[in-house]
Order: C-alpha cells, then structure tokens, then sequence
C-alpha cells in the first residue's frame, strides 16, 4: 500500500485524528466546502498517496465526500457512527476502529490511548 493520507473537513477534525495516529499520516483539511482551488490544491497535495477520506456523518460531509470522490476515485472511505455529531466529537477508541478497518493499524498511536477504552478487531 502507498503511504496513507487522510482527508477530513475541519483542523479540529484534523487535531482530533492526530492525537491518535503517529505523526507519518498527513490529515489535511477541506475547510468546508471545498472549491476548485481547494481542490486542486488537495490534489496536488497528495501525489501518490492513498487517500482516506473522513468526513462527517451529515448533509454537509456527504457533499464534500462527494467532491473528493471525483477527485480521488480510488480513495477509502471512512465514517463515524450516525450518532456523533461529527468526527471532532467522535470517541477515541471509536477512531482507532475505523483507521483499524481502513487496515491503519501501524500508524496508530496505541501509547496514546488508554487501554482500558480501546477496543480491537478480535472484540466484535
């Protein structure tokens, strides 16, 4: 696999992705609804990455994963649960399983977490 990028929407979205995964994972940001610009510069951004693209569970995030998806037609896709009110307001432990089933497993920061509260694949 390419090295890993993650795309998401906002810098707390980005700093809450960043307390979890080690600093080798760029998180970059949309800032909103991205416009050409934005996007080309995404773009440029990347290079040969693979992309990720985690953005939140609502009108808003579905229209700019939309956007991204033609510009990255090949990315993965990842999401938080229809509950949290975005990924900024996701749980920890909830981010770790998704960047685990995205297969980020060794660009997790597990010393980070508490151990108590992180759940693995072999839990479900």
């Amino acid at each position: 696999m390419a090295e890993p990028i993650i795309i998401v929407e906002g810098k707390n979205d980005r700093s809450k992705l960043q307390r979890v995964l080690l600093p080798d994972v760029p998180v970059l940001c949309t800032y909103g609804t991205p416009g050409t610009r934005q996007l080309e510069k995404l773009r440029i951004q990347v290079l040969d990455r693979q992309v990720f693209i985690f953005t939140d569970n609502d009108a808003s995030g579905r229209r700019i994963r939309g956007l991204l998806r033609d510009v990255f037609p090949d990315a993965e896709h990842m999401y938080t649960r229809k509950g949290y009110p975005g990924v900024e307001h996701t749980p920890e432990d909830y981010l770790v399983q998704q960047l685990e089933k995205a297969g980020l497993e060794e660009h997790i920061r597990y010393d980070s977490l508490d151990p108590a509260s992180v759940w693995s694949k072999e839990d479900f």
